[in-house]
């Protein structure tokens, strides 16, 4: 099953939520408690963002932090860049070319690689903008849910 990590999930609920109010300097503890998560755990995830220049943090007093850039210029795509500890990939050898003893002769190697492209390009057109604001699902031809990405146009 793919899944992406807590420590993702964690990272785009804090700038979904950020993004709600994004005038505002959020505390680690604010958002800790807004979100119901560990304190610990906001401030690594504030940490990693931080590190890729999308949050910004200020300090003082009524310091805080903020998004790094309007949250419709932030992809799910660099939030996952951000916080993932290995470069983005569905299977080994998608993630990091050469850690497979199978890769060479490997069949499947090739749709393998297309597929992860699909899938990079699509969190790339997904912002943090998209998904604060919940987008219905229509219904595909086999008659289940079909995903369908709409971008802002960034002005």
């Amino acid at each position: 099953m793919l899944r992406i990590s807590k420590i993702m999930d964690y990272g785009t609920l804090v700038l979904t939520y950020m993004a709600g109010c994004p005038e505002r300097l959020c505390s680690a503890s604010e958002l800790a408690r807004a979100l119901g998560l560990n304190p610990p755990t906001v401030s690594k995830v504030l940490k990693l963002l931080g590190r890729h220049g999308l949050v910004r943090s200020v300090r003082g007093v009524q310091g805080g932090y903020a998004l790094g850039r309007p949250a419709s210029e932030i992809s799910i795509a660099q939030v996952i860049d951000a916080l993932e500890d290995q470069p983005f990939g569905l299977t080994e050898c998608t993630a990091i070319p050469g850690s497979c003893d199978f890769e060479t002769g490997c069949t499947l190697r090739e749709n393998w690689q297309r597929i992860n492209a699909i899938v990079r390009r699509t969190l790339e057109d997904v912002s943090v903008a998209d998904m604060a604001r919940p987008q219905p699902m229509p219904l595909s031809r086999s008659g289940g849910a079909q995903a369908v990405v709409r971008r802002q146009p960034v002005v």
